[in-house]
This record gives structure tokens, C-alpha cells and sequence, in this order.
């Protein structure tokens, strides 16, 4: 008689759904200016303006930079698939300093021996930026998700924002809108309404007869 077998079930772990951390428009600035020198600012902004992944910044080519019609194209990006971002103005200005000095060959970003930027130097360089501007642990993908998050704070469509970062799905574009001040700022705090509806409240916060 053969012994019967027991069946076991296991929970799969639940994913976690964590927030994307952003910086504010002011630390980008702050992470920009930090940089050693005008290659390493072009790198930390075109990852941040064109809202770029770290592979699909050190394969760009100096093609793919359309200054006239400011675009960005990234070839075989997540999926393999191309799509077309934004080139601020701001940065071509720097790019053409940067072109003049450093003069690349074929990547825009080159490395030593003009060989590709490597992963780990980029991610190196924001770091170090964005302590030298006091800030810890941003990264090159938080430069990303910024650039999607202030898009939305200043009312981009989520559809034109799911095609400038390259998402399949809108629902992962959609993740944003957890994370946007955007409709956070239309909200009057119930706090605000208190004291606005009634004048006579004002006294419990402030009130200078009430310091000894």
C-alpha cells in the first residue's frame, strides 16, 4: 500500500508597490550644476530633459540629436523599440560647448579611448553630483521618473508622457499620478478651510498675546 502524498500550498509573496522617488525641480537643478564639468552636466540633463534610461543615454550616437527640431531619437530602447523624446533648448546650448571641447567620435557620451560610456561611471557621476549638491541616493532612473512626474505636475497629457518614456502599457505611466502635486495642489487643506470660513479660529495659532 503506497503512502498518499500531501499537497502543500504556498502563498506567493505579494509584489511591492512602491512609489517611484522623484527629485523636486529645484534639486535637479542643484544635481546639474553640481557636475564636475560640461560633459557630466549634459549627461545628468539629457537623462533627466529627455527622460532617458541609463542604457539609452550611453547608446546614443551624435545622429540621434536632431538640435533643429529638438528631439532626441532612442534606437532599440526597452522592447527594442525606437520612439522620439524631448531635447530642451537649454541643453543644446550646453551640448554645442560640449561638442566644441570634447569633440566625441561617434557616441555622443564617450568613455576612455572613445569607447562607450560605461553604466556603472554614469550612475558614478549622478551620485557624485548629487552629493556634492547635498542630496543621498538619487540615481539615474530617479532622473527618469522626475522628468515623467514634473511632465504631469504641469498638466502634460498621461498618453504623450507614456510615449516620450516608452511604456507599453498606459498603467505603468499611470503610476505617476501617485506621486504628482499636480491635483494635491487644488486641494484646500481642511486645516486652511477652518481658519478661512471663520476668523475668530485664527487666534489659536500665532496669536503674540499668548507668548509670555
Amino acid at each position: 500500500m503506497g503512502l498518499e502524498k500531501k499537497k502543500y500550498w504556498l502563498d506567493r509573496p505579494r509584489k511591492e508597490n512602491k512609489l517611484p522617488r522623484v527629485l523636486s525641480e529645484e534639486d535637479v537643478i542643484r544635481v546639474i550644476a553640481a557636475a564636475n564639468n560640461v560633459k557630466h552636466q549634459c549627461m545628468i540633463a539629457m537623462l533627466y530633459s529627455a527622460g532617458l534610461r541609463r542604457s539609452e543615454l550611453i547608446n546614443l550616437r551624435l545622429q540621434d540629436v536632431d538640435m533643429n527640431r529638438k528631439q532626441v531619437w532612442v534606437r532599440g530602447g526597452k522592447g527594442k523599440k525606437d520612439r522620439v523624446t524631448l531635447l530642451s533648448a537649454h541643453l543644446i546650448v550646453a551640448l554645442n560647448h560640449y561638442l566644441d571641447k570634447y569633440k566625441p567620435n561617434y557616441w555622443l557620451f564617450e568613455g576612455l579611448r572613445r569607447k562607450q560610456y560605461s553604466a556603472n561611471s554614469l550612475g558614478a557621476v549622478v551620485k557624485q553630483s548629487a552629493a556634492r549638491a547635498g542630496l543621498n541616493r538619487v540615481t539615474p532612473h530617479m532622473l527618469r521618473h522626475s522628468f515623467a512626474t514634473h511632465l504631469m505636475d504641469h498638466g502634460t497629457d498621461t498618453r504623450v508622457i507614456q510615449s516620450l518614456l516608452g511604456h507599453q502599457s498606459i498603467e505603468t505611466t499611470q503610476i505617476y499620478t501617485h506621486v504628482t502635486t499636480r491635483n494635491l495642489q487644488k486641494i484646500v487643506n481642511p486645516l486652511d478651510q477652518i481658519f478661512s470660513s471663520n476668523a475668530d479660529h485664527k487666534r489659536l495659532i500665532g496669536n503674540d498675546d499668548d507668548k509670555k
